[in-house]
């Protein structure tokens, strides 16, 4: 699938420090669980990334 491609997909997404000092990306399907456990310096990186795609799609959608 790519990042166009849409999805029938529902998931749920929590976001939330851990007990060791990971910032976890936690991704909840009916069928699977994802915990995705980062550095807080890649967390950030991503947090950066977010918000530039989110200014591009307000350019897409005009």
């Amino acid at each position: 699938m790519g990042i166009n491609k849409q999805s029938e997909i529902a998931a749920n997404l929590q976001i939330g420090p851990t007990d060791q000092g990971m910032v976890r990306l936690y991704i909840e399907t009916e069928s699977i669980d994802i915990p995705l456990d980062f550095e807080p310096e890649e967390a950030e990186e991503i947090a950066e990334e977010l918000r530039a795609a989110a200014q591009r799609a307000r350019v897409v959608k005009g």
